[in-house]
């Protein structure tokens, strides 16, 4: 119960006693660490006599929580199928998020809009579920309101800053990545649609 009421506070509170069967069963020790600019999410393999690790970001809002926390379980039973002899976002990987995913889509856990980019993901899972950009843009509606814009959504030549404090005037779209200019050594850097940016001012 303890399990299910501390869960309850980071994803929606149906999910919870799923989620803690699962930590249960297969002993795995579940962290809920700070916020990782680099990743949501990590799972670590049994290594000399440790068991199974997950870490789930704590700044996520619920449902990108409850994605990735069956995201990494995912790889959990993958690892327990396969060990290390198959592609980490692989078919295998993609079957197991699929059918781990299963129970909280007949629940309803998710808001509709969520559940359809989720079941549009699995009918066509192309990416990692983190990397699926409507997805992605499905669950960053749920987060809540901070003073910062997506990159896809500024127009062109629009100038922004990024965490680091570094500042890039916007340019085209290359295939799935916005082609910006850093304004401090006049380098080139490709952006993901998503990245989280500040706006400075608008160029032309």
């Amino acid at each position: 119960m303890e399990k299910e009421r501390i869960l309850s506070q980071y994803m929606p509170v149906t999910a919870a006693p799923i989620i803690a069967k699962w930590i249960d069963y297969f002993q795995c020790e579940f962290k809920i660490s700070k916020g990782r600019t680099t990743k949501l999410g990590d799972y670590r393999h049994p290594y000399r006599g440790a068991g199974h690790k997950i870490s789930v970001n704590n700044n996520l809002n619920c449902y990108a929580f409850l994605v990735t926390t069956v995201h990494e379980f995912a790889h959990l039973l993958t690892w327990n199928d396969h060990k290390n002899k198959v592609k980490p976002h692989g078919e295998e990987w993609k079957y197991n998020f699929k059918r781990m995913m299963v129970p909280f889509l007949e629940q309803n856990v998710f808001p509709e809009d969520v559940k359809t980019a989720i079941v549009r993901y699995l009918n066509n899972p192309t990416a990692a579920s983190c990397t699926d950009l409507t997805l992605s843009r499905a669950l960053k509606k749920y987060d809540e309101s901070i003073d910062v814009s997506r990159l896809e959504e500024l127009p062109l030549h629009t100038v922004f800053t990024i965490k680091d404090g570094r500042q890039f005037k916007k340019g085209e779209k290359l295939r799935k990545r916005y082609r910006c200019t850093c304004l401090d050594n006049g380098h080139i850097y490709l952006f993901n649609p998503l990245a989280e940016v500040t706006i400075e001012a608008t160029g032309t």
